[in-house]
């Protein structure tokens, strides 16, 4: 089984890759640990790979598109059609994400793990596990399998970007619905209050957030998820979405391929992964902090900090493939800055 295969390939990262990332570092032009978390990404990302000189050869952003039968409770301002119209429009250059990873120069890969329609169109990866979720207002979102096959599916679509070359992975989706989805999901697992786990989305009224905050605790009161079980926490409150991106982060750990969060909901995917398997956060990085109040919330709980703060909620990725240039100058700075040898000066040490 996939999910077994791939949750048990999961290690920890390369020590004496970190300890010679780490040396050059200190012998670089510069004061000790004065390029702050640039460092940490280089750090982290020799331990991920092994690579002393980590490169960053191909960049993606894998997109997961499914919709979500709770839609139906009037917790979001768009209508569920949305979905399949933007998961198309991915394919025609027209979206932010495409804007952000063409200037990042990466590519985005669009995957309908359970979109409510037939897309038949070039671009799109067809693995939809069902025509999105059930309503969780009524019932679970989806059965314990149906969430496993959903997870399989990431991990499937990393084994064949790993098998492409890519390795630097961004997170992104589209699901009307699922920043409702990403609110139950992680109140559940980090033990906040709905209430605080809970924004506006696509832009809810004052009056439709009280409607969304009642949804989401009817649901989880209904449906009664076990916070110590994340797989029965998001087959039976979460989203295709989620599952797909949880899956992601899972597959990029096992073949040893760093993987940026982007918003609030590939938050909550990234904290469902860490939870199912903790060593999984060695893997993962941070990107910017989402506008959505529950995003904080996780990286408080999962112990990350956003490298960038600009209230941005636009989702699809396109925090992580703006991140993607943080990277870039942090790889570019200590692979092509001189050492102290290089410069002929005195290592400096700070006064004691």
């Amino acid at each position: 089984m996939l999910f077994d295969t791939t949750i048990n390939s999961i290690k920890g990262l390369d020590n004496e890759a970190m300890e010679k990332a780490q040396e050059r570092l200190d012998n670089l032009t510069k004061p000790l640990g004065s390029l702050g978390r640039l460092e940490w990404i280089i750090k982290k990302l020799a331990g991920i790979t092994g690579e002393v000189i980590p490169s960053l050869r191909k960049k993606t952003v894998v997109i997961m598109c499914a919709d979500n039968g709770v839609v139906e409770e009037g917790v979001s301002s768009c209508p569920k059609s949305v979905t399949s119209t933007v998961t198309r429009n991915f394919t025609r250059g027209i979206t932010g994400i495409n804007v952000f990873t063409k200037h990042a120069g990466a590519d985005i890969v669009v995957v309908d793990v359970g979109v409510d329609d037939e897309i038949n169109c070039d671009g799109v990866i067809n693995r939809k596990v069902k025509m999105g979720t059930d309503n969780m207002a009524k019932g679970p979102a989806m059965s314990r399998k149906e969430a496993i096959k959903a997870m399989e599916v990431g991990m499937e679509i990393v084994e064949e970007l790993k098998l492409k070359g890519v390795n630097l992975l961004g997170t992104g989706e589209m699901g009307i619905g699922n920043t409702t989805t990403s609110a139950a999901v992680s109140a559940v697992l980090t033990g906040n209050p709905v209430e605080i786990m809970v924004g506006k989305g696509s832009g809810l009224t004052n009056e439709a957030l009280l409607n969304k905050i009642s949804v989401i605790k009817h649901a989880i009161e209904l449906n009664k998820p076990d916070p110590k079980d994340p797989i029965d926490v998001l087959a039976k409150v979460g989203g295709l979405d989620i599952a797909g991106l949880t899956g992601c982060f899972l597959g990029a750990a096992a073949n040893r391929i760093p993987i940026l969060i982007d918003g609030f909901i590939s938050a909550a995917a990234a904290l469902v992964a860490i939870n199912i398997k903790p060593e999984a956060k060695d893997y993962i990085f941070p990107s910017h902090g989402s506008a959505e109040p529950g995003s904080k919330k996780i990286m408080e709980n999962i112990g990350m900090e956003p490298m960038l703060n600009l209230e941005m909620r636009l989702g699809e990725g396109t925090g992580a493939a703006l991140a993607f240039h943080i990277f870039d100058m942090a790889v570019t700075a200590y692979t092509k800055m001189g050492t102290f040898n290089d410069a002929t000066i005195e290592k400096y040490h700070p006064l004691e």
